[in-house]
């Protein structure tokens, strides 16, 4: 059986607790989990995979959309003591392959749209890897068996590997970050605490289980706290709000992105959404122009969170209370400590900005067969460096800038894009924006910005110019401004501001 704080174990506790109670609705069939059909599907699965050759230790991966066997597949690999790798499906074709090889899995579990490619780049793997073909929504796996379900779950020690989850790095090969049992299970308590999560709770799970955001917030969280989740195979903005109402959702998990997407269409009669508690933003800063329009649409707070693959996502948190939260912030550290650093790990004073740093139980050992990477990760005593710089206020708050490698250095003085982005943002016409450093022979870099328009809004570039300009002065306007379609970002919704180099020239 399962041991101390594991994923089996919350599985087992909850079922235990409250069996005959809902844990997982699928949006596209309507079929159903409760948490005690959840852990004999558990067993199933486990013994499945042990039935098979992939017993405790194996590296299990899967390249599928969300649906019904996609949770039962996770859920049941990793309470059986696998090590579950969830298959980024923006990745190019060469990054899956490099995953798929980097990651010494023996199988990989595939939907039909995906199997056919991926038996191709199977044959270049030189251990040989099985391609199984599930359908996301198929209520039984191929060799599945009833009996199984009295089969004891093996012995699982919370510090074993159970989640192996690359990150889509903008340049470099993807780095796989190690996740334990004890990792997954603190922040999923973590997330129930800080949001005041209880059995009656139903969230929207939109996102999708290959980003560590949805896998650990709308996955776990509700085995910590006995809620349940609604899945749809992706997000779709025109059946969003149906979602919501239909399914008596008390709260949402999006990312910037998507709030975006929201601001953009038509708002649900208040009282269809009433029972919606919150909108919890993550993985990205929110910016505060689009936070605000958010609440006053759809009178709905936004709880503004952020965090990592490395800390199994959320390690900072508004408060629940929405008096106390603060626009723009990211919040406080939430279910682990946080503090803003000097570039010798040194401990700065409030205001000042500098490097966040995390150290807690939901912080990864490091990176998959990469010591040097796990090494240049942490300053001394266990802190983990984020990249992120940005400051602490004197309530514990912290408010980000920018990423380290994305800082803008014009004539030597470090600018944050962020800042640039913001207040473009603010213009009336302006959907999206983001601000980049580019070669400039005089400054080192100059600053570039590419920008999307609202659908029947116009603007030049000139009109642009002269709005930074009053509020950002001539250094920090920008000396190019280029109209794209989209911006590009990642699963997680973050701007992949070094791939903006790719579409916009430099300045002259």
């Amino acid at each position: 059986m399962t041991v101390g704080e594991t994923v089996g174990g919350l599985v087992e506790a909850q079922a235990a607790a409250r069996g005959s109670a809902n844990y997982f609705t699928s949006a596209e069939t309507g079929a159903t989990l409760t948490f005690g059909e959840l852990a004999a599907s558990a067993r199933r699965v486990a013994a499945l995979l042990a039935r098979e050759g992939y017993g405790p230790g194996t590296n299990v991966s899967l390249v599928m959309p969300n649906g019904l066997a996609t949770v039962r597949l996770l859920l049941g690999a990793m309470a059986g003591g696998c090590c579950v790798n969830p298959v980024n499906l923006l990745s190019s074709p060469e990054q899956m392959r490099y995953v798929l090889d980097h990651c010494d899995s023996r199988v990989v579990f595939a939907s039909p749209e995906w199997a056919p490619r991926l038996r191709e780049l199977a044959a270049g793997i030189a251990r040989g890897l099985r391609v199984v073909e599930v359908d996301p929504e198929a209520a039984r796996l191929p060799g599945e068996r009833d009996a199984d379900e009295t089969v004891q779950l093996p012995a699982v020690a919370p510090e074993a590997l159970a989640l192996l989850m690359y990150t889509s790095g903008t340049t470099g090969k993807p780095k796989g970050v190690m996740l334990s049992h004890a990792n997954l299970v603190a922040n999923a308590r973590a997330i129930s605490a800080e949001h005041a999560l209880g059995p009656g709770d139903r969230v929207a799970a939109v996102l999708p289980l290959y980003h560590i955001n949805a896998f650990a917030v709308t996955m776990l969280a509700p085995l910590a706290h006995g809620g349940s989740l609604v899945m749809p195979a992706k997000f779709s903005a025109a059946r969003f709000w149906p979602l919501v109402t239909g399914s008596s959702c008390t709260w949402i998990n999006v990312v910037p992105t998507i709030v975006s997407y929201l601001l953009e269409g038509e708002a649900p009669p208040r009282e269809a959404i009433s029972r919606v508690r919150f909108c919890r933003s993550a993985s990205a800063a929110l910016p505060p122009e689009h936070h605000l329009a958010f609440e006053r649409k759809f009178g709905i707070g936004i709880i503004e969170t952020m965090g990592l693959t490395e800390t199994v996502a959320p390690a900072f948190s508004n408060p629940l209370e929405p008096s106390r939260r603060k626009v723009g912030s990211v919040g406080r550290a939430s279910g682990c400590e946080a503090c803003v650093v000097d570039e010798r790990g040194e401990a700065l004073p409030d205001g000042t900005p500098g490097e966040i740093l995390i150290r807690g139980p939901q912080v990864t050992a490091g990176y998959y067969k990469n010591a040097d990477a796990t090494a240049a990760a942490f300053f001394p005593g266990g802190w983990l460096r984020t990249g992120d710089i940005g400051r602490r206020d004197a309530d514990g708050f912290f408010f980000i800038t920018g990423r380290i490698k994305e800082l803008i250095i014009k004539g030597g003085e470090n600018i944050a894009p962020r800042e640039i982005d913001e207040v473009l943002l603010r213009h009336p016409a302006v959907l999206d924006a983001a601000a980049v450093g580019v070669p400039d022979r005089h400054y080192g870099q100059e600053i570039a910005a590419c920008v999307v328009r609202r659908e029947g809004a116009d603007c030049t570039e000139a009109e642009l110019r002269d709005f930074c300009l009053g509020h950002l002065g001539r250094y920090k306007t920008p000396k190019a401004i280029h109209f794209v379609q989209e911006l590009p970002r990642g699963p997680s919704g973050k701007v992949q501001r070094l791939k903006l180099l790719d579409i916009l020239p430099a300045p002259a």
